[in-house]
């Protein structure tokens, strides 16, 4: 449920974005948002609570964000808050920043390599990924696991690139045991 309205209130805030030539504008706020929402812990108690009645909640909101943020982000909470949907505002954020992301054609890239790569290494991997999918820019993400004993594993969206040793033992071990001897 939560995935489903983050979508639809998501896309609302890109179709919004998007009709008013604000998106990189919105991107910016909405990315100014997050850390905002995350390092305070009591807003998100309070927006969340109960037994604070809409208005007050609407009231906060506009007096923490007005004048710091677009209209078009201010309506947009306005809008959450109105429909009781704070409780989602960072999967809505989260989706968002995706959604923007897609459409500027910005890919998130994640390896895994067995061994620190070198800036060089990054930087002709980054050229090949650019190279071989329809992003014109990639964030990537690198980390470290000695247990792939060698190569990486790429994860962009959901699709994942595995050409680690690690796998390719696992994967000759399966092949060797379904092997029947005469």
């Amino acid at each position: 449920m939560a995935k489903l309205v983050s979508k639809v209130y998501g896309d609302a805030l890109f179709e919004t974005a998007l009709e008013k030539d604000r998106v990189d504008v919105l991107y910016e706020e909405v990315c100014s948002l997050i850390p905002i929402l995350q390092g305070n812990p009591e807003l998100t108690a309070l927006l969340n609570n109960p037994r604070v009645v809409k208005e007050e909640k609407a009231a906060i909101m506009q007096q923490i964000f007005s004048g710091r943020v677009t209209e078009e982000l201010m309506g947009f909470l306005a809008i959450v808050v109105d429909k009781d949907r704070q409780n989602d505002l960072m999967p809505i954020c989260e989706y968002f920043i995706q959604r923007v992301k897609e459409f500027k054609r910005i890919g998130t890239a994640s390896v895994t390599s067995a061994v620190e790569l070198s800036e060089d290494q990054k930087a002709r991997l980054k050229e090949k990924l650019l190279a071989s999918t329809k992003y014109v820019m990639f964030e990537m993400t690198y980390q470290v696991d000695p247990a792939l004993i060698g190569g990486m594993v790429i994860r962009i969206g959901d699709r994942v690139v595995d050409s680690s040793i690690r796998t390719r033992i696992y994967e000759m071990k399966k092949e060797l045991s379904q092997l029947q001897l005469a």
